[in-house]
């Protein structure tokens, strides 16, 4: 398939999706008809959205309805759009507090996805990466997630990511990795020693959900002159705080 029909498959699969959504179940046939496709590229768009669980069949009918991987999509997008108002005026304090720069990231496909961004003022920072994944294993923002995972989970994207080396301290030991996210769990932040940008770095904490997930994560960062090893404790202990302050206003209650 070139891309010009791909861009229009999807286009035509988008539209299915808006008018199944108005009137609730349709048929291949009524689909057709209203949109004015062929009956053969709708029913091929229909059993590719069923196979992956954003329509469901109503086998009585063969009517079709919106599925379950939809809502899944809903409830994610909604509570990245409301963690993300909520963070704003965190990050903005702590921002204006300790004049570095702040970030806040979600998880997304076993990576982090940085969704937010207030600079340092001095001329010499990091700037933003809104819009830019990053590896779950050597950023501040990923160890705080990934640190909170189930020890399978862990292994998982370890084996899927492969550690790759950004760094001289890049942990690309398996065995290193996992006791350091063993000492992040505990400790309650994670620490980005030079370990992703060279002359960077970071202090990253985790966001949990009302349900006890974590799902975002968020982190201070700057040059390894301005945030030295003697300064990340306290830093470390500032950034958990706002952390479990907009963890506390997406519902999670701590034990």
């Amino acid at each position: 398939m070139d891309k010009k029909t791909a861009v229009k498959s999807v286009y035509k699969a988008v539209k299915i999706l808006e008018l199944i959504s108005q009137e609730k179940s349709l048929t291949v046939p009524e689909i057709s008809r209203i949109l004015d496709l062929p009956k053969s590229s709708t029913y091929e768009i229909i059993i590719t959205l069923l196979s992956a669980g954003i329509l469901e069949k109503q086998h009585d009918t063969n009517a079709y309805h919106l599925g379950p991987k939809l809502v899944e999509f809903g409830v994610r997008a909604q509570e990245n759009l409301e963690v993300r108002r909520i963070s704003r005026p965190f990050l903005q304090d702590l921002n204006r507090e300790l004049d570095e720069t702040v970030h806040l990231t979600i998880l997304d496909d076993d990576e982090v996805l940085y969704v937010e961004c207030f600079e340092s003022t001095k001329s010499l920072r990091t700037y933003s990466v809104i819009g830019v994944r990053a590896p779950l294993y050597c950023t501040a923002v990923g160890k705080a997630i990934l640190a909170m995972q189930d020890r399978d989970e862990i292994e998982r994207i370890i084996l899927k990511s492969g550690l790759k080396r950004y760094t001289e301290n890049t942990l690309t030991s398996k065995d290193k990795l996992l006791k350091e996210l063993k000492i992040t769990a505990e400790r309650g932040y994670a620490i980005d020693d030079i370990e992703h940008e060279e002359g960077v770095r970071c202090i990253g904490a985790p966001i949990f959900d009302f349900s006890g997930n974590v799902y975002a994560s968020i982190s201070i960062s700057g040059p390894t002159q301005r945030i030295t090893p003697e300064k990340v404790p306290g830093m470390g202990e500032l950034i958990k705080k706002v952390a479990l302050n907009i963890s506390k206003k997406m519902g999670y209650s701590p034990l």
